[in-house]
């Protein structure tokens, strides 16, 4: 759903372009809260995990693909705010390297494709598994429904940043009904990779799933033939939460799959026209694309210049995606991390003023 330039106008470009960076600069600050010894390591390998599994158009429909939007897996893995960032880390690296998502429409991008699903999806799994039993088999289906929401929520938005800003003068009602349909077939492939890979972590490190954390059971005892409550354990001391089970193999793991995935199975990816691409040719709208600022990259179109073989141009632009958004990624998030950890020294610093 990468919306190209030319497809909003300028103004409203602006618009969302300030609605964009007042969203990430709040989950900037959000994130510090967010960023913990076990969010922190994994929250630039999320970025980057996202940034593959987008290269993988999976078939939806006649003449039409979809990919992962992520917002729904960033926002229950890392935490809303820092999920917001995740999407708009991948998005600027798209856009600047790959020529993916218009340069003047990157404001609609984060709006559209990062602040609306990671919003929608944390809200929704959060209401979801307060209501649902404490299992983890809840958690995966509450991680299902909301990632399959998300999307065509995603697509409901878009519809109606072009019904105010569009270039193109066309029934509104009918691109609505187009987008949401189409986008609710993606939203399913969508659902299916958030809950396999959420459930994956889950069943490896819950601890690891922000927005699944405290959703255990509590141990029960048989006492006189009544189930009661365990006793709460005493808190483990500051020094041995932050030595806790190391992330080193999860963040191993997910660094090889993303590199797996974006180097060589993307070449198996269906070429069809994703689901924006295929509405905008349909109803007539995709005449007002415009070039894109970045169209000479050696990256453009997810292929790498002067190499011939498409299977190796495209596996190496993979893995230089990959590589650039974990980069990218970690850099921003131990800023971020290393600015929360600053803050009671501040505050005591202020203090004693």
């Amino acid at each position: 759903m990468h919306v190209p330039d030319g497809f909003i106008d300028a103004p409203l470009s602006a618009v969302a372009g300030v609605v964009a960076a007042g969203a990430v600069a709040v989950s900037l600050r959000g994130a510090r809260r967010e960023l913990d010894e076990r969010t922190a390591p994994l929250a630039g390998l999320v970025a980057a995990f996202v940034f593959a599994v987008q290269m993988l158009n999976f078939p939806v429909a006649a003449g039409t693909s979809g990919h992962l939007l992520g917002g729904a897996l960033a926002a229950i893995l890392v935490g809303p705010y820092t999920g917001v960032l995740c999407i708009s880390v991948v998005l600027l690296m798209q856009g600047i390297l790959f020529a993916d998502g218009g340069l003047t429409a990157l404001g609609v991008n984060i709006t559209v494709m990062g602040l609306v699903t990671t919003v929608v999806a944390y809200v929704l799994f959060r209401g979801l598994t307060a209501v649902l039993p404490r299992t983890r088999r809840s958690a995966t289906v509450a991680a299902f429904v909301a990632a399959l929401v998300s999307v065509p929520a995603a697509a409901a938005t878009f519809t109606l940043i072009y019904a105010v800003g569009g270039t193109t003068d066309i029934p509104i009602g009918k691109v609505l009904t187009a987008m949401v349909g189409v986008h609710v077939l993606i939203g399913i492939g969508e659902a299916v990779i958030t809950a396999l890979t959420v459930g994956a972590v889950i069943a490896v490190r819950p601890d690891l799933v922000h927005a699944a954390r405290g959703l255990a059971a509590p141990l029960k005892l048989r006492v006189d033939g009544v189930l009661v409550d365990a006793p709460a354990a005493a808190p483990a001391p500051a020094a041995a939460r932050r030595a806790g089970p190391s992330t080193r193999n999860v963040w191993a793991t997910g660094l090889v799959a993303a590199f797996v995935l974006a180097g060589f199975v993307s070449f198996y990816a269906s070429a069809s026209p994703d689901g924006l691409e295929k509405v905008a040719a349909d109803k007539g709208f995709d005449a007002e694309v415009e070039e894109h600022a970045a169209a000479g990259s050696p990256l453009a179109d997810y292929g790498v210049e002067d190499v011939g073989d498409p299977r190796l141009s495209g596996g190496l632009a993979g893995v230089i995606g990959v590589g650039a958004t974990v980069a990218v990624g970690s850099g921003v998030f131990w800023a971020v991390r290393r600015r929360r950890q600053d803050e009671p020294a501040e505050a005591v610093l202020t203090g004693s003023r």
